[in-house]
């Protein structure tokens, strides 16, 4: 087994950049991809109930991809076992219903730029739940200068905390996308524990198709409505779907063929995505091309690294 690890394609450097860049390109689309969807679908911000139905038929077409992709490049068909419904279920609650819920709300009331980097947060929040709540691991002086350094950079974002009391920040805005960090953050160290028992693409393709079920019939349930008016609306949807499901399929194959520390530091990559594509696709060049916001950027990214790199120790 070592030794086809070290002869397969995915261990060399260049390819492990090269795609976990790919999966960091697709994760900081989201945004981005989000927003536009509101345009195509003529989803007004209030509109909370197509919002979810949105939601939910993104993570529904992803669960499916995730599931089909994972079955071909394990040459079986990925089934759960009898026992890991209960963790699909609990993991479907955080991961997608609770995160994407308050991540599509904040994106219908903030800019993409903003929400990718208080997205980011959920990186130094994850460590902090693993270390001091769940003791998943004891804790690190390096991961908590890295959450020091990352959590100073979104506070710089916002002009400091003063700000937070001017004004400057809404809960359907930048607070419902700190809410999807931390649910993003608990989903993780769920999946660090539940994967002892169950193949995390199976548990990330099963619960993406429940996680989306739901929201998908609480929008109905609640009168939302989900009207496709061109072919633009089709490919979006398509894409969005793409997004989960191909970059937790790569990222897997990485994880699956390198150490965990030498593909997770490149994390570091993804809010610097969400803050370019939204730049470039949603015209918001002025806010994410600030000294304040590349300031802030580099301060969040640097944390992001620290809190995943490896030191080695020489022998």
């Amino acid at each position: 087994m070592k030794s086809s690890n070290r002869t397969s394609l995915w261990t060399y450097m260049p390819v492990v950049v090269l795609s976990a860049v790919f999966c960091c390109v697709l994760w900081g689309s989201a945004s981005p991809a989000i927003k536009i969807a509101y345009e195509l679908f003529r989803i007004d911000a209030s509109d909370t109930p197509s919002r979810l139905m949105l939601s939910g038929a993104r993570f529904v077409l992803a669960g499916v991809m995730a599931i089909i992709f994972g079955s071909l490049i394990s040459r079986e068909a990925l089934i759960p076992k009898k026992t890991s419904w209960k963790y699909i279920i609990i993991l479907s609650l955080f991961q997608t219903i609770g995160q994407y819920y308050f991540f599509f709300m904040s994106l219908a009331n903030t800019s993409g730029v903003r929400g990718s980097i208080i997205n980011a947060s959920g990186n130094f929040l994850a460590p902090l739940i693993a270390m001091f709540i769940l003791r998943l691991e004891a804790p690190a002086a390096k991961k908590l200068i890295g959450c020091a350094v990352g959590f100073a950079g979104i506070i710089l974002f916002f002009g400091g905390i003063s700000s937070l009391t001017e004004g400057g920040i809404t809960f359907a805005g930048e607070g419902a996308m700190l809410c999807a960090a931390l649910f993003y953050a608990i989903s993780g160290c769920c999946i660090k524990i539940f994967s002892k028992y169950e193949n995390p693409v199976i548990l990330s393709g099963y619960q993406f198709f429940i996680g989306g079920l739901v929201l998908f019939f609480v929008g109905l349930i609640m009168g939302g409505s989900l009207v496709f008016y061109s072919a633009g609306c089709y490919l979006n949807l398509i894409y969005m779907g793409f997004i989960s499901a191909g970059a937790y399929t790569l990222w897997g194959i990485l994880l699956k063929y390198n150490p965990v520390s030498r593909v997770s530091v490149l994390g570091f990559i993804n809010p610097i995505m969400g803050v370019l594509l939204s730049a470039l696709f949603l015209g918001e060049g002025n806010e994410a091309f600030s000294a304040g916001s590349i300031l802030s950027l580099l301060l969040v990214s640097l944390g992001i690294f620290l809190v995943n790199y490896k030191f080695e120790k020489k022998s």
